[in-house]
């Protein structure tokens, strides 16, 4: 079996942040958060990383984050842009990207093998990569397909400074995902975490230690297919209906192969707390937490000079 692949999505730009928050430093010696990801991916065995750009920001992320690491493992770029299957044309005004599933569908050429996906400014914790390779290498696909899926203790993936948006895990006895409930606004109230659907008029608990995804996944290559199969049907179903928006989301695709019981999701339970940059005030919480994570030895202070 080839060794899995890590694919790191950063074409979106950060909304809610106010910038290409993908390659804003959280420390004194200029790492940022992929620098992290990939040196926890690295040591857990992956040897190549395909980032996921937009083309326009090529020439920043290369010299902030691609030219860096490429000396260390193999590394591509493949860009998400709004090109359509045949059949298909992209509707007038429409800028936004086709969503997570479409962005991992284009890196379809270069993977040759098992491959784990994460989002660019998403701090998972080292346990995590080993998990998910660990899984990847010991569990090739049968008569079913055989993905993984990291799952975090929901309160550990939260922020003090807004709302964030979660997938909601439920599981069977054996830890095997039956489906994600998406929350699009959970935010802590008092002592209890909950969501709301009507824009805070009523609101919904959350249980105490409920797993959550982060967007961190382990598939095969068949998963590949299933993407280039899906995706003109989505855009049959959903492009005329909301041309400019519609988007063909990696959680709900996976699901859909759950559902028709094609696929199983192992659920990689970890306690390491998650960090990211979701608002701007974000970001001293997160900067003092790699400061910790080096000063525990878990980090070098310089992460590639010591490699």
């Amino acid at each position: 079996m080839n060794k899995p692949t890590l694919i790191i999505m950063a074409a979106g730009m950060g909304s809610r942040y106010g910038g290409l928050k993908q390659i804003d430093p959280v420390d004194e010696q200029g790492h940022i958060i992929m620098d992290f990801s990939i040196y926890d991916a690295v040591r857990a065995g992956f040897r190549k990383v395909i980032f996921i750009i937009k083309k326009e920001i090529e020439a920043d992320f290369k010299s902030r984050i691609g030219d860096r690491i490429s000396k260390l493992v193999e590394v591509e770029y493949v860009y998400q842009n709004l090109e359509l299957p045949e059949g298909f044309t992209v509707p007038e005004g429409r800028v936004k990207p086709f969503g997570t599933a479409h962005a991992v569908l284009c890196a379809l050429p270069y993977i040759d093998g098992p491959f784990a996906v994460i989002n660019a400014d998403d701090y998972y914790g080292s346990k995590a990569y080993q998990l998910i390779y660990d899984y990847l290498t010991s569990h090739p696909d049968d008569s079913t397909y055989r993905y993984a899926m990291v799952g975090y203790i929901l309160e550990n993936t939260l922020t003090e400074n807004g709302h964030v948006a979660r997938g909601v895990c439920v599981t069977d006895k054996d830890g095997v995902l039956q489906t994600i409930h998406e929350r699009t606004h959970i935010e802590k109230r008092g002592d209890i975490t909950a969501y709301t659907e009507d824009d805070g008029a009523t609101w919904n608990e959350i249980p105490a230690g409920s797993i959550v995804s982060m967007n961190m996944w382990g598939f095969q290559k068949s998963l590949m297919e299933e993407l280039k199969k899906g995706f003109p049907e989505f855009l049959k179903a959903n492009l005329d209906k909301n041309p400019l928006k519609c988007e063909y989301f990696l959680p709900f695709a996976v699901d859909d192969l759950i559902q028709e019981g094609k696929a199983t999701v192992q659920v990689l339970k970890t306690d390491d707390k998650w960090y990211g940059v979701t608002y701007k005030e974000d970001k001293a919480f997160v900067v003092k937490a790699i400061q910790s994570l080096k000063d525990s030895g878990l980090y070098p202070q310089k992460l590639w000079e010591e490699q």
